[in-house]
């Protein structure tokens, strides 16, 4: 593997103020802009009404920062934009599929690999090869669109996290480790038969974006050689968790991005990932060192996905996806991101405003049962809170909740483990004032969150219902937010 010897690639960049407080500074510059809009607040409570107050039905001409989600929404280098010039058009044995490979092998340490045209395709591929009606998946945590595709086959899911996993008020640096006598006991009940394979998330999303240990991935992995079952990475967010590794585990404080990014591959059998996340493109992909686990999966590429050598995405895609890998081994790159969402999660925690901690990857996270405890969860709180920030910041966030899990055999929800407002943090996309503004109006909307009631249901779908599901409020509660947020802004928006 050719290492990456410039500095950026070896230490985090640490900048000391001789005065005033301690912030983030970019290691890049801006080249081009695109204009927002911030509208006046009627109008945002309009436009949640008209979008059954689910920030998913929002249109971005009525967003003014678009937190809803870091895939597809990082800011591309201009090398990913120059590359996308040169790209070969051919449908198979394309060029620029072969520089794809090889940027997946210097980075990913993985020979075989298979396109996909998103995270989620290539997770579907995988769980249509090797699930089967009433096998048992254990992971760390589960993320929707996972849960969902398991089940799809009659799979089922079992979340062996660690007690520290769910505690929102923690310094533990590694909430996304996997409980390892859990996962002996899980295998002594159901068998090696019944377990096709044990996956670990990257930065698992749906706990606040918190990282796991090479120590922890090194302790999975002898259980799964023990029983010769297979281990899958979710490498969706493995930038991330490679900084964190740095930051937090002491045996890694001196190696690279790049040499953190290939021990979590190495550990694993399986690796897959979305590119909308990890490289800022469009596009997903599956690799491996097994040929013959990739043999069981290629044909279901060519079917559901496309040819080899492209799977759902365009060419020009493809060349940004092998740049923006390389990117992820730089630290100037994917340090940015968790040092903004640091300072966001510190200064609102010094305030008072309940957020996970530590502060984890993809973004800041707002528990809404703490800081809506009078809003039963079967009124979805998180999604109530995420509604209420937008009408008085015009912040688009994403509801992590029960309106992002399911309801039981019976009808009635399945409540979620944790209920949060999550604010994504794009790669290089937002200013440090547009992060203190969202400090600021989180701030005044805490002061004022007893102001805030529950939603309801007005249209429901059956699958991933966050996605498209439209809800009421229970009561007034948005018009009277709007009142007094224009009492003490006046015509300020």
């Amino acid at each position: 593997m050719k290492k990456n010897t410039s500095p950026a690639a070896h230490d985090s960049p640490v900048i000391k103020f001789i005065v005033g407080e301690q912030i983030p500074v970019e290691l890049h510059k801006v080249r081009i802009v695109q204009k927002l809009n911030l509208k006046p607040v009627n109008e945002r409570l309009r436009a949640i009404q008209d979008a059954g107050f689910n920030s998913f039905l929002l249109s971005t001409q009525d967003v003014f920062l678009d937190m809803l989600t870091d895939s597809g929404t990082n800011a591309m280098s201009d090398q990913q934009v120059a590359s996308m010039l040169v790209a070969d058009d051919a449908y198979a044995g394309s060029q620029s599929f072969e520089r794809l490979q090889k940027a997946v092998k210097e980075v990913f340490g993985k020979k075989y690999f298979l396109p996909a045209h998103q995270g989620r395709a290539a997770e579907h591929i995988i769980f249509h090869a090797f699930i089967r009606q009433g096998d048992v998946i254990p992971m760390n945590y589960h993320f929707t669109t996972t849960k969902a595709h398991i089940e799809l086959p009659g799979g089922v899911i079992e979340e062996i996290f660690t007690s520290e996993a769910l505690k929102i008020k923690s310094s533990h640096p590694f909430k996304g480790n996997i409980d390892i006598e859990k996962l002996k006991k899980l295998i002594k009940k159901h068998g090696v038969d019944r377990i096709p394979f044990v996956r670990m998330e990257a930065s698992t999303n749906l706990i606040g974006g918190q990282p796991f240990s090479i120590e922890n991935m090194r302790q999975v992995r002898k259980v799964c050689d023990q029983h010769k079952i297979m281990l899958v990475l979710d490498a969706s967010l493995i930038g991330e968790n490679a900084y964190f590794i740095k930051q937090r585990e002491a045996a890694f404080k001196k190696k690279s991005i790049a040499e953190i990014l290939r021990t979590m591959c190495d550990l694993s059998d399986l690796v897959y990932f979305s590119s909308r996340k990890v490289s800022s493109t469009r596009g997903g992909g599956i690799c491996t060192n097994d040929v013959h686990l990739y043999d069981k999966l290629k044909d279901l590429v060519i079917l559901f996905e496309g040819f080899l050598t492209y799977g759902g995405m365009s060419v020009r895609e493809i060349e940004a996806m092998a740049v923006g890998l390389r990117e992820t081994q730089d630290e100037t790159c994917i340090s940015q991101s968790p040092q903004f969402i640091k300072y966001l999660v510190e200064h609102l925690d010094a305030a008072g405003v309940p957020v996970v901690t530590p502060a984890g990857g993809l973004g800041c996270h707002i528990d809404a049962k703490g800081f809506l405890p009078h809003v039963p969860q079967t009124e979805y709180p998180a999604g109530a809170l995420t509604a209420a920030f937008y009408i008085i910041s015009g912040v688009r966030g994403m509801e992590r909740g029960t309106i992002s899990s399911v309801r039981d055999v019976s009808g009635k929800d399945i409540l979620a483990d944790m209920e949060l407002l999550r604010l994504a943090m794009p790669r290089r996309v937002f200013t440090l004032s547009q992060v203190k503004y969202v400090a600021d109006r989180l701030q005044w909307l805490h002061k004022n969150r007893k102001l805030i009631g529950g939603l309801q249901f007005e249209y429901e779908p059956a699958v991933l219902r966050f996605f498209t599901g439209r809800l009421t409020p229970t009561s007034d509660w948005p018009q009277k937010l709007m009142a007094k947020f224009k009492k003490d802004f006046g015509n300020s928006l």
